[in-house]
């Protein structure tokens, strides 16, 4: 069995379902676990939207936005896929999707490559918008790579820290109300399978709903809102990103309304650590919908909770300090 996978949470389910060793080819954004890099890269980016790993130098979000809107309104696909190093690979499975054209290569390009190979490789098109069909797409590629028994055992484990991570709430109240930024200009809301997590964990998320795609809120909505907690997770950014990205959004005069906020800036000025306000690497831990998203979970129900012992170890997230 020969398997490429053009989706970084793809790869993800692979490896967890064991069968990272059928791994031949990859996106150049499948960079987890470390095993995979051994994999030749297959896509390329037309817009630089995402941040190197580590990379300390500002993000212009608001002209990122921009050029993607652009490609998308044009036709053209974000990605270039390597067609002949495809053909010589020779994949007999391709991990692929359809939910999101920004996140990774488009299925329409894939399937026109498909077509061409000798042998006709099966494509499994992964398209979850929940947490739990995250957890059947781990059966699904189980399945399709012939580790259905190792995919069956890795979804009931993750299952299980699931329902010991949602326990730590509270289900006779209503959770502090949490703004889940999965880009800061504008500022997207976090969609999909985020609010599930949030309820999930014991928290509110109200300007988005399960399911539903993450969206542009305006300003008003979002101080409306009033949250109480929030957390700042763009997409494709790891944290040194992630913070340089926080100078334009403290100039703005709505974050300096937010509940949260205020809450930050008084634990700064009483000497304590600030929680109400985190950044979070969101490209590894929630924008991804693999595996981690159960870390993700884990770390939500801490944080919301108060129960820093909770905290996954490692989990990258910080607390926010306002930029001089």
């Amino acid at each position: 069995m020969r398997v490429v996978s053009l989706l970084p949470s793809a790869t993800e389910l692979l490896f967890a379902a064991g069968g990272g060793d059928l791994l031949v080819g990859r996106s150049h954004e499948c960079d987890f676990p470390p095993a995979a890099l051994a994999a030749p890269v297959l896509t390329s980016a037309r817009i630089a939207h995402t941040a190197a790993a580590g990379a300390p130098a500002a993000v212009d979000e608001a002209a990122i936005d921009a050029a993607v809107r652009a490609s998308l309104a044009s036709g053209e696909s974000l990605y270039r896929i390597d067609e002949e190093l495809l053909r010589a690979l020779a994949p007999d499975v391709i991990l692929t999707q359809d939910l999101c054209e920004v996140c990774s290569i488009d299925l329409r390009s894939v399937q026109r490559v498909a077509a061409t190979l000798a042998n006709r490789p099966r494509i499994v098109n992964l398209n979850p918008t929940t947490v739990w069909q995250v957890l059947d797409d781990l059966l699904a590629v189980g399945e399709a790579v012939g580790r259905a028994a190792a995919a069956q055992a890795a979804a009931t484990q993750l299952r299980d820290r699931l329902w010991t991570a949602a326990e730590q709430g509270t289900p006779f109240t209503d959770g502090p109300g949490v703004l889940f930024l999965e880009w800061t200009d504008p500022p997207f809301v976090g969609g999909h399978w985020t609010p599930e997590l949030i309820a999930l964990a014991g928290g509110a998320h109200p300007l988005n709903a399960a399911g539903a795609k993450s969206r542009v809120a305006t300003p008003d909505e979002i101080v409306a809102s009033a949250p109480a907690l929030v957390a700042v997770a763009p997409c494709g950014l790891p944290l040194a990103a992630v913070r340089e990205s926080m100078r334009s959004l403290e100039r703005r005069p709505w974050w300096n309304e937010l509940p949260a906020v205020r809450t930050a800036r008084g634990d700064l000025a009483a000497g304590r650590t600030p929680r109400s306000v985190m950044l979070v690497d969101g490209n590894q831990m929630f924008n991804r919908p693999g595996p981690r998203l159960i870390d993700g979970l884990e770390w939500l129900a801490a944080w919301i909770q108060g129960r820093p012992d909770l905290v996954p170890p490692g989990f990258p997230a910080e607390a926010w300090r306002p930029t001089a």
